[in-house]
C-alpha cells in the first residue's frame, strides 16, 4: 500500500458494483482465476522516466537517478474480462506529497515488501473486448497489437508489435517451484483528468525467481526509441514467472 500522503483531498469515490461493456455486465470485482505471467524489472533513468509519468506521482528511485521499469507478458486463460494476451510496461510510484522514507533504501525495502504502487505506461493487448473494458473502468491505457507469445527451450519468448512495427521482445526463463501468497497492492490510473488507484491481489503456483534471466530486443517502433532513452536494453535486475496465476482487481476509486 501507498504511504499516507500529507496532502488533504477528497474521499475516495465510492466504488461501482458493475460495469456495462460492449452490451456485457463486468461485475465488480473482476476475477482472474488462471494466467501465466512472466516480469523483468530493469533499472532505468529517473530523469526520463519524470517525463514519461504524469505529474500526480512520483517516479520511485532505487539508486540515485535510477527507477525500475517492469515488463511483464501475461497469458491470461481464465479470466472476466476473457482469453487474451498483454504486456505492460510499468514505473513504480508513489502519490505526488506522500512520505517517501529513507532515500532508495525507503524504496528497496518498499519494492521487496510489495508496498510500491505502479504507474503503466503502455498496456497492450490482443482482444477487443478487453481493451475496452481496461479504458473505460480502469482508465488502463490498454490498446489492441500484435503480441506473439512462444515456449521455447527453457524460456517464454513474447514478441510485440504496435503499428506494423516491432517494439520489443522479451525472453525470460519459465518454471518454478515456488508459491506466491495472495499480495495486496495498487496500481495508479487517471480517469477523465483524475487521478484514480485501484487495488488489486495476485499470487500464484509455479514461481521462479533470477537475478537478470531475462534478455530484451528493441525494435525500431518509437516506443522503442524511448524505451532506448530510458538506458534499455540492459541486464535486468531481476526476472520472475508465475505458471499459474490469480488475481482480483477491485474498482478504481478517487485519490
Amino acid at each position: 500500500m501507498p504511504a499516507p500522503s500529507n496532502r488533504t483531498s477528497e474521499p475516495a469515490s465510492p466504488a461501482k458494483l458493475h460495469y456495462e461493456i460492449q452490451g456485457q455486465t463486468v461485475p465488480m470485482p473482476v476475477e482472474v482465476r488462471d494466467a501465466a505471467a512472466g516480469v523483468a524489472t530493469f533499472l532505468v533513468s529517473s530523469r526520463i522516466a519524470r517525463r514519461i509519468v504524469p505529474d500526480d506521482f512520483e517516479v520511485v528511485e532505487l539508486f540515485p537517478r535510477r527507477t525500475p521499469l517492469a515488463i511483464a507478458v501475461i497469458d491470461y486463460r481464465d479470466n472476466d474480462l476473457g482469453d487474451y494476451d498483454e504486456v505492460s510496461l510499468t514505473f513504480f510510484v508513489r502519490p505526488r506529497g506522500a512520505r517517501r522514507g529513507l532515500p532508495w533504501l525507503g524504496g528497496w525495502i518498499d519494492l521487496l515488501a510489495g508496498r510500491l504502487g505502479t504507474w503503466i505506461w503502455k498496456l497492450p493487448v490482443n482482444q477487443a473486448f478487453t481493451c475496452e473494458a481496461g479504458r473505460t473502468i480502469w482508465g488502463f491505457p490498454k490498446s489492441v497489437e500484435s503480441i506473439e507469445i512462444r515456449r521455447e527451450a527453457g524460456a517464454v519468448r513474447c514478441r510485440l508489435e504496435m503499428d506494423g512495427e516491432h517494439v520489443l521482445t522479451l525472453s525470460i526463463p519459465h518454471g518454478g517451484t515456488r508459491t506466491l501468497p495472495d499480495q495486496d497492492t495498487v496500481t495508479y490510473t487517471r480517469i477523465e483528468g483524475v487521478a484514480h488507484r485501484t487495488r488489486f491481489t495476485q499470487g500464484g503456483t509455479g514461481v521462479g525467481f533470477s537475478a537478470g534471466g531475462a534478455r530484451l530486443e528493441l525494435g525500431t517502433h518509437p516506443i522503442a526509441d524511448t524505451l532506448g532513452t530510458l538506458g534499455l536494453p540492459r541486464r535486468a535486475l531481476f526476472s520472475m514467472w508465475t505458471e499459474h496465476m490469480h488475481g482480483r482487481f477491485e474498482a478504481p476509486e478517487k485519490l
